[in-house]
């Protein structure tokens, strides 16, 4: 009698807690597999993700499928009474290959194999605003840098406008109206930064919640640093396939930021420069001037001293 045979059967459903996306990505790379093959999988329909094996094996395969999120399951082969003078050598015996290299399209057990004629774009798209996607070190710093450009021509027109009205309406309503104007705008390009750096993280593979460690003492200082210089993920993860190569355009807006911090770091230092020559030249002025009126009082005891005595009268002289 045949020992009996065990198939890992799967239907397209999942633990729990697990999506969609990851499970898709983690069965490609368990079965070393183009996710678009895989996505065929998940249609609801029962397949058979492997066939013919033991116990032992089909356990083994099962404890792996169920660490990457996916809900199998084992059921045994159905026994099957064959007429032996039917059995005929198939060509593909004939030629020396196994049985299990050869893919049966039509069969739903047929298990998945790479390359299907189907692939993965290349590249992800774009999307500024929104939550979504991936966007590399030099391309956050050139949508950060034109986020920064947009913001100082409208904070300037909005503090003018804010200014003339109070100037002309000298009321406690114009001073709240430009108050909430100026928060409203500080939002809204609040909410688009944080996209950007959703995005960035995205790119690394880190979850966009991240961004709340910015609000976090000593950590917001640095985490910065991070989204600037960490290398992203070189292919696709969980949040889809990598940016786009960057333009010329990306390159120039990002090199930007290098001459707006030189700017304000030789602007910084010639401001430090002159407070320091001011203070200095203060401070000698105050020097001189003590000096002068020390001299000045020493000159008056030495005017006085100089004065002639008054003459004696020699009084025996007189009477001569």
């Amino acid at each position: 009698m045949s020992e009996t045979r065990f198939n890992i059967v799967f239907d397209g459903a999942l633990l729990p807690g697990v999506d969609t996306t990851t499970a898709k990505l983690n069965l490609a790379e368990l079965f070393k597999s183009d996710v678009s093959a895989i996505e065929r999988l998940f249609s609801g329909r029962k397949v058979s993700l492997k066939n013919n094996l033991s116990q032992g094996d089909a356990q083994k395969y099962l404890e792996a499928l169920h660490k990457s999120g996916i809900d199998a399951r084992i059921e045994a082969e159905p026994s099957l009474q064959l007429d032996l003078g039917e059995v005929q050598e198939s060509p593909h015996q004939a030629s020396g290959r196994h049985p299990d290299s050869i893919l049966d399209p039509v069969s739903p057990y047929a298990p998945p194999r790479a390359p299907v004629g189907e692939t993965l774009a290349e590249y992800g798209p774009l999307k500024p605003f929104s939550f979504e996607g991936r966007i590399g070190r030099l391309r956050y710093l050139a949508w950060t840098m034109v986020l920064t450009l947009a913001v100082m021509p409208v904070v300037g027109i909005a503090f003018w406008l804010s200014l003339s009205w109070l100037l002309v309406a000298s009321s406690t309503t114009a001073m709240i109206i430009g108050g909430l104007v100026a928060v409203a705008i500080f939002l809204a390009f609040a909410y688009v930064s944080i996209q950007f750096s959703a995005q960035r993280l995205h790119d690394l593979g880190w979850s966009g919640w991240l961004w709340l460690l910015n609000l976090v003492p000593f950590v917001g200082s640095l985490f910065p640093f991070v989204l600037i210089f960490a290398p992203g993920n070189s292919g696709p993860n969980r949040y889809g396939p990598p940016p786009p190569p960057n333009s010329t355009a990306v390159k120039v807006l990002a090199w930007l930021w290098v001459v707006l911090i030189a700017l304000i770091f030789i602007g910084a230092l010639a401001g430090a420069f002159s407070s320091i020559g001011e203070e200095y030249g203060s401070s000698s002025l105050s020097s001189y001037e003590s000096s002068e009126s020390i001299d000045e009082s020493a000159e008056e005891p030495a005017a006085e001293a100089a004065e002639p005595a008054a003459p004696s009268v020699d009084y025996e002289e007189e009477e001569q």
